[in-house]
């Protein structure tokens, strides 16, 4: 059994782990009401990567931010492993954005104090992990995405694609069923962004993660295993 699978928990194949119900978000301002998304509905299964398309602007990071459980609908409904999350406290959305869901965005945001071991040890640490778990779990991790020989770097000593690969396993560490990812190759060079993007797509399919990407990249878009577009506030299945 490989690293990867040890560190994995997951779900069946194909079980729907994250979905939004007739998803609608407005936001009023002086010119009236604008609507941004109009009744989504998107269910992620595990072992499945999505990538989520459109331009700039038509609503993939509110999108994004409601399917994390950042933002609320202002109708509609967000399930989490068959529990409605609309009916949950805040204390429950906080423990399954903290357990269940992982973020990677297009700036790595580490904690530039922190080595690179330290900052994947940092989730797990508030999770309530161990300090000597912790260290272990993250460096099984580093060593996945080839870093193991990085893991006392500073974020200012990484390159930008070495930062985006410690982000990535960071958002794994507490071994989440779901992962959201915003642009996460979006600030790298194409060839660096194909090597991060392999990476990724390396440790979703074999830790059986649900995964929603929201790219402009529309080759490593086709590489995925379903494509949506969102556009005019509605979602598009195209793949």
């Amino acid at each position: 059994m490989s690293d990867i699978e040890r560190i994995a928990a997951g779900e069946a194949a194909g079980d729907a782990v994250l979905e939004l119900r007739n998803v609608s978000r407005s936001f009023k301002d002086a010119g009236g009401t604008l609507t941004v998304l109009h009744d989504i509905n998107l269910s992620l299964k595990a072992g499945q990567v999505t990538a989520l398309v459109g331009p700039s602007g038509a609503g993939k990071s509110t999108l994004l931010h409601i399917a994390g459980l950042l933002e609320a609908p202002t109708s509609g409904h967000v399930f989490f492993r068959g529990q409605d999350c609309g009916d949950a406290s805040d204390w429950e959305r906080t423990l399954i954005r903290r357990d269940g869901i992982g973020f990677v965005y297009q700036f790595h945001h580490l904690l530039p104090e922190f080595s690179a071991l330290e900052n994947v040890m940092m989730p797990q640490l508030i999770a309530g992990l161990s300090k000597g778990e912790a260290r272990e779990r993250a460096r099984q991790l580093l060593n996945l995405v080839g870093l193991s020989e990085r893991e006392t770097h500073r974020p200012a000593k990484l390159s930008g694609g070495e930062q985006q690969r410690v982000a990535i396993v960071r958002s794994i560490a507490n071994v989440p069923s779901v992962l959201l990812a915003d642009e996460p190759t979006g600030n790298l060079d194409p060839h660096t962004a194909e090597e991060v993007f392999h990476q990724l797509r390396r440790i979703i399919s074999a830790t059986g993660i649900a995964a929603l990407i929201a790219t402009h990249n529309h080759e490593l878009a086709s590489s995925m295993d379903r494509i949506v577009e969102l556009r005019d506030g509605t979602l598009n299945v195209y793949k």
